[in-house]
């Protein structure tokens, strides 16, 4: 807290100012996650303030580490036959009958369907 208040002083400080602060009891993780990692913290201690119906998250000590969420993208092999049936189907162009495949991952009828409007 602040140095040379207690907790008590400080919490009544914080009423008057229109901030009501409780601590969350249990708290065994939190994570944080981004578009290419996730940040985990593991036991740390969470303060969560209420101040003019915003909530406001403090999180202290704890074992902070990473995790990478690169995913593995998958191999979607797409036959030239298959790329061939969309064309003869739907009459588009080879380039658009492989985008719809790579979108339907190699999902014939689905690919069908989208090309048709009706996916």
């Amino acid at each position: 807290m602040l140095p040379g208040m207690s907790p008590r002083e400080l919490r009544r400080a914080l009423k008057r100012m229109g901030i009501e602060l409780r601590e969350l009891e249990n708290v065994e993780r939190v994570e944080i996650i981004l578009s290419s990692k996730k940040i985990v913290i593991e036991a740390p201690q969470v303060l969560q303030m209420f101040a003019k119906g915003t909530n406001i998250f403090q999180i202290t000590g704890g074992t902070l580490h990473e995790e990478s969420l690169e995913e593995k993208k998958e191999e979607i092999e797409i036959s030239d036959e298959d790329i061939e049936f969309i064309v003869s189907q739907t009459g588009v162009s080879k380039e658009e009958a492989r985008k719809a495949l790579i979108e339907a991952k190699g999902d014939i009828a689905e690919a069908l369907l989208k090309l048709k409007g009706l996916g």
